[in-house]
């Protein structure tokens, strides 16, 4: 190996390593108390080093964030390919929206801005809009087989990633008080009653 790929695989560790170590952080103290000063004692390098790889703190959140939309999306994908019908697929895609958020809760907060800002603002990539895209897709297919009205489906698409979105969130931030079990009954109930209603 030349001195150059040595130098890239280099920074490549480093710039992994950095975002592993911002991970961790917020898995222990909350997003809200990162610092790059902590990034950079938790790495064992100086503040500059993290500042030569991503502008600020921000830059950081939106990169984790990014591998947060990336993981959702694999695994919406997955859920959606075990169903044929399209309201299987529906209820299978929030399913696995659901779990998806409270095994991986930090990039949920983070993804979605739960309790502090949410990260990347303005800067949009495709695999932001993956659910609710795939939401629309079901909603627009389920109508059309009813011969419903199809100027509906992204309104009602919309609804539907809004009241499961609320659910979660609800849960997250309040879970002392409110058993996990009533929240999927409830969200299972408002998905059962969505399809009836296209």
């Amino acid at each position: 190996m030349g001195l150059h790929e040595r130098r890239q695989r280099e920074k490549e560790s480093i710039r992994a390593n950095i975002l592993q170590e911002a991970f961790n952080l917020a898995k222990t103290e909350g997003w809200a108390a990162l610092s790059i000063r902590k990034i950079a004692d938790a790495i064992e390098y100086s503040a500059p080093v993290v500042y030569d790889y991503f502008e600020n703190k921000e830059a950081i959140l939106y990169e984790i964030s990014l591998n947060g939309f990336h993981q959702l999306h694999i695994e919406l994908l997955k859920a959606q390919k075990k169903y044929e019908t399209p309201e299987d697929q529906l209820t299978a895609i929030v399913d696995a929206y659901w779990e998806f958020a409270f095994k991986n809760k930090e990039y949920y907060q983070l993804m979605f801005g739960l309790g502090m800002q949410c990260s990347g603002k303005g800067m949009m990539k495709e695999e932001f809009s993956s659910f609710q895209d795939m939401l629309y897709e079901c909603t627009l297919e389920i109508i059309n087989k009813k011969g419903s009205n199809p100027d509906n489906a992204c309104h009602s698409s919309h609804a539907l990633f809004s009241a499961v979105h609320g659910l979660i969130s609800i849960m997250m931030m309040r879970n002392a008080d409110i058993p996990s079990t009533m929240n999927k009954t409830t969200l299972d109930e408002t998905v059962s009653a969505f399809i009836k209603s296209l």
